[in-house]
């Protein structure tokens, strides 16, 4: 199972109504889990005198990070984000990524506070707090933007690396406020690279693209917090945790070392579109697809893939000759078997960037380029 890692809010979540190996967003239910987190949390703590500090900034094959600098230095920059909503709430982190106190987190740990009602807050190292406004919100990506009231001056912002150079079995730390437990430090490595990780959220897919994937424990209440390399550069934006089924089916709820982080290359720059604009920027293809159940593809002979519900006129899938009935079989070189491929692939290119399609119509089969439109 697969869940997001931020604190449990306070209502009935999906996040626990998962598929066998399972993926859930970092923010769940306190109460729905305390039971089962309280079995799982072991709490290490790790001393160093700091002496392989330098060695380990330097060498990313070192067997772990020397933890106490990268605190020191990482931990003043991270939040605890709390959201709320009538009795519905619940709580994840944040890092303070520029002047101004913008925070970058999860869209999961904030979304029960989005309209009406709704209100967030954020928790400094030091134990004080501000009020915080949500500026952009990407469900797609499972990425938002906040800004503290106070600006946040008084804090460091936290370094950006690249999440490009990532090697499998460097070591990472991760930061974060696990069970609300603000502060909270682990370290491990990176154990794959460009994992793909669509978790069911709270009415939405999120897709995590190229995602990291680490044994650095993550549990409920890390969504949103940081992944950084030795140096305590930000490397990745903490979003989900599997989880192992009980007898019952049930998700444990807790680190069984498989966590995933959204990789920092592909945040950052949709975290300064959000601040920009307060919106995600994501290409649009002028598509509506729904996936043909295989039970349907047997009964009528034909082709798998996804039909083409709508059309829009003026978008791009208009222009590449597109048409509601059609039916694409290909996705560039791979089966067209999900709708998520055709999200997939506009978050991961720009307006002006092409898509190959194979569809067929009226039993003909043709092959066609659609340029993606800014939305």
């Amino acid at each position: 199972m697969v869940q997001a890692d931020g604190e449990p809010p306070t209502r009935p979540s999906r996040w626990s109504r998962l598929r066998p190996s399972r993926l859930v967003p970092a923010a769940l239910l306190i109460g729905a889990l305390v039971g089962a987190l309280i079995t799982a949390g072991i709490f290490v703590a790790v001393r160093d005198d700091g002496s392989s500090a330098d060695a380990a900034a330097q060498d990313p094959g070192t067997a772990m990070c020397a933890a106490v600098p990268v605190a020191d230095q990482v931990l003043p920059s991270i939040v605890t984000v709390s959201a709320r909503r009538g009795g519905q709430g619940g709580t994840g982190s944040g890092q303070i990524i520029t002047e101004g106190g913008f925070i970058l987190t999860n869209d999961h740990v904030i979304s029960v506070a989005a309209g009406t009602g709704g209100s967030v807050s954020v928790q400094y190292s030091d134990g004080r707090s501000s009020a915080a406004a949500i500026v952009g919100r990407d469900p797609s990506t499972d990425l938002a933007v906040l800004k503290a009231a106070d600006a946040a001056k008084e804090y460091p912002l936290i370094d950006f690396g690249s999440s490009a150079a990532l090697r499998i079995g460097q070591p990472v730390v991760a930061l974060g406020a696990p069970l609300g437990l603000a502060s909270t430090v682990t370290s491990g490595i990176v154990s794959a690279l460009d994992r793909y990780v669509p978790v069911p959220g709270d009415g939405v897919t999120h897709h995590l693209i190229g995602a990291i994937q680490t044994d650095a424990a993550i549990n409920p209440g890390n969504s949103g917090g940081a992944l950084v390399d030795c140096t305590g550069r930000l490397v990745g934006v903490n979003a989900a945790i599997a989880t192992v089924p009980n007898a019952a089916g049930v998700g444990g709820g807790g680190s069984v070392g498989l966590g995933f982080a959204i990789p920092v290359d592909l945040a950052r720059p949709i975290a300064d579109e959000l601040i920009r604009t307060g919106r995600p920027g994501h290409p649009t293809t002028g598509l509506q697809v729904q996936e043909i159940p295989p039970a349907v593809v047997e009964a009528t002979g034909k082709p798998a893939g996804l039909f083409v519900q709508a059309v829009d006129p003026a978008g791009p899938a208009a222009k590449a000759g597109l048409k509601a009935g059609d039916i694409i079989t290909k996705v560039g070189d791979e089966p067209a078997v999900s709708s998520e491929q055709i999200v997939v692939a506009t978050l991961t290119r720009k307006a002006g960037e092409t898509l190959e399609l194979t569809y067929v119509r009226a039993g003909t089969s043709a092959t066609t380029t659609l340029t993606l439109a800014a939305p």
